[in-house]
């Protein structure tokens, strides 16, 4: 997160902006100068971006107090840290010589600044900000604190003055596996896959003990450090099929093993296509908001038939039609023809499930979707989408703050996620939106 120091002189006010900023009284706040002498930190949200801002002591550059000195070394500190600094001034008492220090060692340090004019009040208080322009340091933001007024102001002057966020990516070096549920009906070649998998690497695979009947994991490593914690399960049949105790056993811990991957292998024949007992299990595999890839197995069958197989994928694609982000791969797991290409793909895949977008280019794409069409509720209300983030990812989660979250039709819903995954560039991963109120 981005970090915000607010330094001034004693007492004008940076605890109480401070506690003003962040939502809560965590600074301490005091009519006499010298209270805050320590860094105090807080979070706090603003349009969706989280900030970390830094209450500091007042500064007296000449004092000779112990006290005093360390005040000023604890607030050299947060400047040196700061991404962006908050200079705030006193509006009542206006330019004091010793804002005129401040605001020199402020320009030593070369980081942007922006002037905050505190305890903005009265008419007499406006009078006094042009006083503020002899220091040469603009934009000129007039506040008070105490009573939040100019704080959305100010809030947004600060994220135009942050450097825009970073597109997050996993870091390299040692990871946790991959881990990937190898799921499908009976008898579709899962274990043929896994073994595929397994051996076309040469490399050294253990088997994990588990509980679980008719579950293994097993541990794939590879040369280039990529590791992948492989999952087969038994087959799932349809609940008025499973008659066994056992076998009903076997379906649940397969599901159970869904919960725990992040990648779903869904395993599909050229015989059959897409059946119904699929699209159930994809169905599942959507709820979970799971990263998926379909692999139509046994596509030999299919040589020489290059029409039949066209046909074929097109009514995949089709049965699979809620859930277009689940890219499709033929295989042969009998022959291993393309199953080199399954790693790769979920390598694709997965990167696309981990991976965060900055917050100014989500809502650079909220604001197309804005300018798109006009939404409403199904009783009529306009529809207004005020900003947007994302919140988390495995899955990617953007949170739209809008004015009626609880009224969203499900076509509406529909349409931004739409947007929204196409514009942000999850093609090949599940995005979950959630609608919230603007607090």
């Amino acid at each position: 997160m981005p970090k915000i120091a607010l330094v001034g002189r004693p007492n004008v006010g940076k605890s109480t902006l401070f506690n003003t900023l962040i939502g809560e009284r965590k600074a301490v706040v005091e009519r006499s100068p010298g209270v805050t002498r320590d860094r105090v930190y807080g979070e706090a949200e603003i349009q969706g971006r989280r900030i970390t801002f830094i209450d500091t002591g007042g500064i007296e550059l000449e004092s000779e107090d112990r006290l005093q000195r360390e005040t000023l070394r604890q607030a050299e500190a947060a400047l040196s840290e700061a991404d962006l600094i908050l200079f705030v001034v006193d509006a009542k008492e206006g330019l004091t010589p010793l804002d005129e220090e401040v605001a020199d060692l402020l320009r030593e340090r070369g980081k942007p600044v922006l002037l905050v004019v505190n305890k903005v009040d009265g008419r007499q208080d406006l009078l006094n900000l042009s006083e503020f322009y002899a220091l040469g340091m603009e934009p000129l933001i007039p506040i008070s604190a105490r009573h939040r007024r100019g704080i959305e102001d100010l809030e947004g002057l600060i994220l135009e003055f942050l450097p825009e966020e970073a597109e997050e990516t996993p870091p390299e070096g040692e990871l946790p596996p991959v881990r990937v549920a190898i799921l499908g009906r009976p008898n579709v070649g899962k274990s043929s896959l896994l073994n595929r998998l397994v051996g076309y690497e040469r490399m050294i695979v253990s088997d994990i003990p588990g509980t679980t009947r008719d579950s293994i994991d097993t541990l794939l490593e590879l040369p280039d450090g990529r590791r992948y914690l492989l999952i087969d399960t038994a087959g799932i049949r349809r609940r008025p099929r499973i008659r066994a105790r056992v076998e009903k056993f076997s379906v649940d811990k397969a599901f159970e093993a869904l919960d725990r991957a992040e990648v779903a292998l869904l395993v599909l024949t050229a015989e059959e296509g897409i059946t119904d007992q699929d699209q159930k299990i994809l169905s599942q595999i959507e709820k979970r908001h799971k990263a998926c890839i379909i692999l139509v197995n046994k596509w030999d069958l299919l040589d020489g038939k290059r029409e039949q197989g066209n046909i074929l994928l097109e009514r995949i694609r089709y049965g699979a039609r809620f859930v277009p982000w689940a890219p499709i791969l033929t295989i042969s797991a009998r022959t291993g023809r393309r199953v080199k290409e399954v790693l790769p793909l979920i390598d694709e895949v997965y990167a696309e499930y981990s991976r965060r977008v900055p917050t100014a280019r989500v809502n650079r794409v909220l604001e197309e979707i804005k300018k798109e069409k006009t939404l409403y509720t199904p009783s009529g209300k306009r529809l207004k989408f005020y900003y947007a983030t994302q919140a988390e990812i495995r899955p990617p989660t953007v949170v739209v703050f809008t004015n009626y979250p609880d009224e969203i039709p499900k076509s509406v819903e529909r349409f931004v996620k739409n947007r929204l995954r196409t514009h942000l560039g999850f093609e090949k991963s599940p995005l979950r939106v959630i609608f919230r109120a603007r607090r």
